[in-house]
């Protein structure tokens, strides 16, 4: 499983890159659900706390919530998986992320897990 070691990790699977406050699901995850056909994408500007769902990821297995990794803006959602959801599966850490949060501060990164530890979740 592909675990970016500069991205930090919640444990219900979305990851955070701290330096351009971009969120999406782990490579974990989108194997978990195995083909992605939809996703729903906050509004810009919708303000989130750490752990409120922001959106649904439906694949042709089931559909989940994503959560918020840490708190704060929406500045900007991933249009291109409006057209291509598979973006999400083939490319979860790069051109499938899903939503873009404002000003991420490494303190609230640092509640997240770094790629080891969950590396180890991901394999117990």
């Amino acid at each position: 499983m592909n675990v970016p070691d500069d991205l930090r990790f919640a444990p219900t699977h979305e990851w955070l890159r701290a330096a351009d406050g971009r969120v999406g699901i782990s490579d974990h995850a989108q194997a978990e659900l195995t083909d992605i056909v939809y996703v729903d994408l906050p509004k810009v500007g919708t303000k989130l706390t750490a752990g409120q769902t922001v959106a649904v990821v439906e694949s042709v297995k089931a559909a989940s919530d994503i959560y918020c990794p840490v708190g704060g803006e929406v500045v900007e959602v991933n249009e291109a998986l409006a057209g291509n959801p598979a973006l999400v599966n083939t490319d979860p850490y790069g051109d499938g992320w899903l939503f873009k949060l404002k000003d991420v501060e490494d303190k609230d990164a640092g509640v997240l897990l770094d790629a080891e530890t969950y590396r180890q979740q991901i394999s117990a």
